[in-house]
């Protein structure tokens, strides 16, 4: 239930001047033309700082954490649903947590009310991946999917790793439930969800982008305008060393190698091409853009 603090929040907010971007408790809002992109949180990650950080190089690694106020030990990175309205559609790209991860996590429908929507209202679902804190809201307490009248997306190398019977068995154990749970949330869609290639374009304005590594199937979505958009995923999983050191490998991908080089390349585009990039574990909401630093990139918020 949304509570009087947040719905106080909430009416300030929407007081702010209508084309900047600004802050609601659960979103933060980037306008393009006449398309509305919101932010919803699904609450936050709780995280041993092992499952981002293992296997980097723990000096240099130490030093860019504490530049940003981190801990090592435990990790809370927020979870940035992102919402797409152009007026004909509403589109989720991701659909959080659900209730069945993190107790910290699954706020998504809280986020909805916040902006009087419904899960009715959603036209269509587009996945990134199938990790659980981007799949796992999308079955409501009856295995029925919440978004019943959208039409769900999912690329077709992510779809057939998270359904494939060996996936359970090679993952490795601390991901054990991870295919476990993709697999019967996939499941229950299998015969009408779309599959999605590299490039396709799931609707008009918006291109899949395979951006392997944190899983084989890994898309991001390219929203197109004079100013384009990147919705990330988790292609680039943090606002610290994700940047800084994007060729670092992290515990938190699947193929680690695979990921890195995706990190790298992909943030040699998102400068050169100036996009405004929504990130799923990114601060502040997740909108900003990428530049150039030193010795990598640097986030910088949308202020």
């Amino acid at each position: 239930m949304l509570t009087r603090r947040r719905v106080l929040t909430t009416a300030a907010a929407a007081l702010a001047a209508p084309l900047a971007p600004h802050r609601l408790w659960a979103a933060s809002t980037l306008t393009l033309g006449t398309t509305r992109i919101d932010t919803l949180s699904d609450g936050n990650l709780v995280l041993p700082g092992d499952f981002i950080l293992g296997g980097m190089p723990q000096e240099e690694m130490q030093a860019i954490v504490e530049k940003y106020g981190l801990p090592t030990d435990q990790l809370t990175p927020p979870c940035n649903v992102t919402l797409l309205r152009d007026g004909t559609n509403t589109v989720l790209f991701d659909v959080g947590a659900g209730p069945d991860f993190q107790p910290s996590a699954g706020e998504l429908a809280e986020a909805l009310v916040a902006l009087e929507l419904t899960p009715e209202d959603v036209t269509h679902v587009l996945f990134t991946h199938g990790h659980p804190d981007h799949l796992w809201g999308l079955l409501d307490d009856f295995d029925e999917p919440v978004f019943a009248n959208a039409e769900h997306m999912i690329g077709q190398a992510e779809f057939d790793y998270w359904t494939n019977p060996d996936t359970v068995t090679t993952i490795g154990e601390a991901r054990t439930t991870f295919a476990v749970g993709a697999a019967r949330r996939l499941g229950v869609v299998a015969e009408t969800v779309r599959l999605l290639a590299d490039g396709e374009e799931p609707l008009p304005g918006i291109a899949a982008r395979l951006t392997p590594g944190h899983t084989p199937g890994h898309l991001a979505f390219e929203i197109a305008g004079p100013d384009p958009v990147m919705v990330l995923g988790d292609c680039i999983g943090n606002h610290h060393v994700g940047f800084e050191r994007p060729e670092w490998p992290s515990g938190s991908d699947q193929d680690k190698d695979l990921a890195a080089a995706t990190r790298v390349a992909l943030l040699d585009q998102l400068t050169a091409g100036k996009y405004a990039i929504i990130g799923y574990h990114l601060p502040g909401g997740g909108i900003g853009r990428a530049e150039k630093a030193d010795t990598g990139y640097r986030f910088v918020e949308d202020a």
